[in-house]
């Protein structure tokens, strides 16, 4: 399969501006990773006209995706989690051309999985998973169970990344068999849910339960990309700087519940500043002292 397509990669590799490719093959019916496509071939560029270009191929009754991506997006795509099959293709895919070793680098950097990247994966992940718990509670008390169930359940997917993130992987796009290996702790609160024989609002009542204690406890570490940014000055932050901050949005749509829970459990501190209105006053935050 490598020799058909080899003209079609060499190609791209004879040229200036192409960092490296993969291939990446199918190897089962059903593949969500290859989009079912047999092949699917990476190419990493710098200063592409157009950030994302896909080609289709046939072959032999078999088909082939041509993926030629600009590295910045690249690099957006794996810090943000924004498309990440890609991550998988980088982590997996066989590297058929690779100038000056920069696939063989971003291979290494993707395996040490960086602090920093990591705590930004956190800090997304649980932004997510505090707006969905949010909901899933409110679901609950309004008696709308059914969608509180299918909230709870997306909650648990939320929790399944950031428990994977956690222990320093990436989440792959099939997540539940690799949190089975890598906390199994996660793995049965979702077994719990689904195959359990209580009716849906006790299920989703013990779950919600299960959840806060899970959210509770990873709360802090989750907070420290934010944090961070947080401290980077003494004055406390309204809203509105912090959702503008550069490096916040990859959760600014979260952040507002992210907040609010962190402030509810004494990690943030709010303030309150006197306006021109009476008793009315402006909201800001800090990192709690204590």
């Amino acid at each position: 399969m490598k020799d058909i397509l080899r003209p079609i990669y060499q190609e791209r590799a004879s040229q200036a501006n192409t960092l490296g490719v993969l291939i990446i093959e199918k190897n089962k019916p059903v593949s969500p990773v290859t989009d079912n496509f047999d092949v699917i071939l990476l190419v990493i560029v710098n200063e592409a006209d157009q950030p994302w270009y896909v080609k289709h191929y046939e072959f032999d009754n078999k088909k082939a995706a041509m993926h030629i991506v600009d590295e910045q997006l690249l690099t957006y795509w794996i810090d943000t989690s924004t498309y990440r099959r890609a991550v998988e293709w980088v982590i997996n895919g066989r590297i058929v051309f690779d100038r000056n070793e920069y696939v063989a680098r971003l291979k290494e950097e993707l395996s040490s999985f960086p602090q920093e990247k990591r705590e930004l994966k956190m800090a997304m992940e649980f932004a997510k998973l505090t707006r969905s718990y949010s909901e899933s509670k409110d679901l609950y008390q309004t008696e709308q169970y059914l969608d509180a169930y299918s909230r709870v359940i997306r909650s648990l997917h939320y929790l399944a990344r950031l428990a994977i993130i956690e222990k320093g992987y990436h989440p792959e796009v099939v997540v539940w068999n690799q949190v089975k290996r890598i906390d199994i702790e996660v793995y049965k609160l979702y077994e719990e849910m689904i195959n359990s024989t209580e009716e849906i609002k006790k299920r989703v009542e013990l779950m919600l339960l299960a959840l806060e204690f899970a959210i509770s406890t990873r709360a802090k570490k989750c907070a420290a990309h934010l944090l961070e940014i947080m401290s980077s000055k003494t004055d406390a932050w309204t809203f509105g700087e912090l959702k503008i901050h550069p490096a916040i949005e990859p959760y600014a749509l979260d952040l507002s519940s992210m907040l609010e829970y962190l402030t509810e459990k004494g990690i943030i501190e709010p303030i309150r500043e006197e306006t021109k209105g009476k008793m009315i006053y402006h909201r800001k935050y800090r990192p709690a002292t204590s």
